[in-house]
């Protein structure tokens, strides 16, 4: 009997694919710095039964009609804007996520951004790296205060939930905005529902969430920025398209906002000459969101879990398409 082919568009551990590989053949493609070039994906995707995908590997149209055995994508991401999944769930395969497992850990990397950027911390580090702290000054690289101030939450799901409750620790102001109204955050964390006019007008730090949609692109444009305190800083660790990026530079070179902390952008990976990694006052970071060895290793074993359920029949942990059914 011949075993279900496996593709993996990108080297995980092992350890996370070895019970995958009991049950299938699974190639992977091993130049770990350098995504899969998009003619051999269409190649493999022909005999693919599986796929492995992660964020920067579109699965288009054109992918999904050259794959006539494909059963289930499963994406190395909470978010799965690279999929085109009303397609692929009117050609019956099933698309997991990693939901639930990088919660925690993205808000670490979200409040260590806004941190980081509020006190100037890698502005601080490369000063003294380049030899340039020749003495003490009472302002000194001085940054804001983070502790006692407003936090603005666009997009309060599990991970803004968990950015709130370390907000707490801080003794900050929380103010959400949601297409919903999310009691669970207002009661156990003291989070305030604010219109999102309101919270980008009295927020001092605006912490961005949100997933990307056809709403969502390009939420935050010129105007936002300039009905923004000029002493407010502005972090985005969902999606880079949610943002004009180049209303944003125009707004921290025109101090209508104090500064940025970003670890996502529009074009993946940013080019080294990109106008908003020329500012002192941008901390920009390379997608690493859920990147700890733990939580990685989490989301390989989900994915790997959920392509081998879904081979022997069986329903996975985590499908975004709902509407899904066993062919």
């Amino acid at each position: 009997m011949t075993r279900p082919y496996v593709f993996i568009t990108r080297k995980l551990s092992e350890n996370a694919i070895q019970p995958l590989m009991e049950v299938a053949d699974v190639h992977i493609w091993n130049e770990e710095e350098k995504a899969v070039p998009r003619e051999i994906l269409l190649e493999e995707v022909k005999k693919a039964d599986a796929l492995l995908t992660m964020l920067s590997d579109k699965v288009d149209k054109e992918l999904l009609d050259a794959a006539p055995k494909l059963k289930v994508i499963a994406n190395l991401a909470v978010g799965y804007d690279n999929i085109d999944v009303e397609y692929a769930n009117q050609k019956g395969i099933a698309i997991c996520n990693t939901p639930d497992v990088l919660t925690d850990t993205t808000a670490d990397l979200a409040f260590a951004l806004l941190l980081s950027t509020a006190r100037r911390v890698v502005e601080a580090a490369e000063f003294v790296k380049k030899g340039e702290w020749k003495s003490w000054s009472p302002l000194l690289l001085a940054g804001s205060d983070v502790h006692h101030k407003t936090i603005g939450i666009v997009g309060m799901g599990k991970i803004g939930e968990a950015v709130a409750k370390r907000a707490t620790g801080f003794d900050m102001n929380i103010l959400y905005h949601n297409r919903s109204r999310n009691v669970v955050a207002e009661e156990r964390i003291g989070a305030s529902y604010a219109s999102f006019k309101e919270l980008i007008e009295t927020s001092d730090f605006i912490v961005c969430l949100t997933p990307l949609t056809d709403e969502t692109r390009g939420l935050f444009n010129k105007e936002i920025f300039m009905n923004m305190k000029n002493t407010a800083v502005f972090i985005n660790v969902s999606r880079g398209p949610v943002v004009d990026e180049d209303a944003l530079y125009q707004a921290l070179v025109n101090g209508e906002i104090a500064a940025a902390g970003l670890d996502v952008f529009e074009k993946e990976p940013v080019d080294a000459d990109h106008p908003l990694l020329t500012l002192p006052n941008v901390v920009a970071l390379p997608h690493i969101g859920s990147s700890s060895t733990e939580t990685r290793e989490k989301m390989m074993k989900l994915c790997c879990e959920n392509i081998e359920l879904v081979l022997i029949n069986q329903q996975p942990k985590t499908l975004v398409n709902k509407e899904w059914v066993f062919q």
